[in-house]
């Protein structure tokens, strides 16, 4: 199992600097390789393998390109397999992914990736080059460290992402909990079929007012001037703020309700589609329901829990959970109604977690075990959490 850990790190000046060089030098190296490629497909119809230009590294390091001996090698390897990555998945995919573009020295996030990096103690991260830098380490790392990716975000700050392998499988929680059914909205976060609902933080509902003020402010900023470049990083830091309460709030839900079960059921929702409207794109996007079940999927793996998606035309929300009375229409407005058939009252969201929740379990079932689970749960184990559901 893989699993990667982001860590804030504070370099010195002397580490700010070599890592704005490495940087730059990267850059270099991948817009000089794609202008090469470029030019060798429009003269002879095809490029050579990335590899034979890998080789031209060491010689315009001792020629025309010196400055590239000051930084780390392997980043400016893994610069131009990440090229060479970007023309595999043009032509894999040419109608998805565009063709490789140059890279920009304005960029707003900067990255490169290296290897041989290490975590010696929790206040400290040891990389190629920069030697030990400060860092802010919250969590033991588990496994073994393949590649670190250093990279600074537009408000300023540096951090570090080490992606690790060989680490420790967990062990499925003893005992069978029912399946647990999660309904996302915007008004709560989720809505839980136990019951809990987890209310959404809206943060940029309640940041946007500033942002606004200070947005109006960069827009009044001379381009090219130094106070343009200081309101900007202003502007960066209210997005960056409110981009981390709103992953704060999703990684508590989720985590909470991943020990809370033994097997997840969501409903496979159309995020893109529901971010056209024009009444609900903004809540859509601020709620973050893509990233809510990419981080259920995720730790459901992590910690050995089943997890299934409920195909989006399963009528959650208008089956009455207690008859299973199917309404003739629900529209978003209405929170809570009671069945005409067995006058049952419901709220809206619970109700179709529930229902959520048993089609899971359905699914579950049907699988036996094998196909569409995530985690290790056996058939055995797959019948037992379909009998307590």
């Amino acid at each position: 199992m893989e699993r990667s850990y982001e860590i804030r790190i504070y370099p010195n000046a002397r580490q700010r600097e070599l890592i704005g060089r490495t940087f730059g030098c990267c850059r270099y190296v991948y817009n000089r390789v794609l202008a090469m490629r470029q030019e060798e497909y429009g003269r002879n119809g095809k490029s050579r393998g990335i590899g034979s230009y890998m080789t031209q590294l060491p010689v315009w390091k001792k020629t025309d390109a010196p400055f590239l001996a000051e930084v780390d090698s392997m980043a400016l390897q893994q610069s131009l397999r990440d090229l060479d990555r970007a023309y595999q998945n043009f032509f894999r995919n040419p109608g998805r992914t565009g063709f490789p573009k140059f890279r920009s020295k304005h960029a707003g996030r900067r990255s490169y990736r290296t290897n041989m990096a290490c975590v010696p103690d929790p206040r400290h991260v040891k990389l190629p080059k920069l030697g030990l830098v400060k860092a802010r380490v919250s969590r033991r790392i588990e496994g073994r460290v393949l590649s670190a990716t250093v990279k600074q975000v537009p408000s300023g700050r540096y951090f570090v992402c080490l992606c690790c392998t060989d680490c420790p499988e967990p062990e499925a929680a003893p005992g069978a909990i029912a399946v647990l059914g999660i309904d996302a909205g915007v008004h709560d976060l989720m809505a839980r079929s136990d019951g809990v609902k987890v209310a959404n933080p809206k943060a940029l509902a309640k940041g946007e007012r500033k942002l606004a003020r200070e947005q109006r402010r960069l827009s009044r900023k001379r381009k090219g001037s130094a106070s343009r470049r200081k309101q900007k990083r202003k502007v960066a830091r209210i997005h960056e703020r409110i981009a981390n309460q709103r992953k704060d709030a999703i990684h508590k839900a989720t985590t909470e309700a991943v020990r809370e079960s033994q097997a997840i059921a969501v409903e496979d929702l159309n995020v893109r589609g529901m971010e056209k409207s024009r009444r609900l794109a903004k809540s859509v996007a601020d709620a973050s329901m893509s990233e809510m079940a990419r981080q259920l999927e995720y730790k459901c793996a992590w910690h050995g829990r089943h997890f299934v998606k409920v195909s989006r035309w399963y009528p959650s929300s208008k089956m009455c959970s207690c008859c299973g009375h199917v309404l003739e229409e629900l529209p978003l407005s209405v929170r809570a109604w009671t069945c005409p058939v067995c006058g049952a009252s419901h709220d809206r969201d619970l109700n179709a977690a529930v229902n959520i929740a048993r089609e899971g379990a359905r699914l579950l079932n049907k699988a036996d075990g094998t196909a569409g689970l995530a985690g290790t749960g056996d058939a055995k184990a797959s019948r037992t959490l379909v009998e307590q559901a």
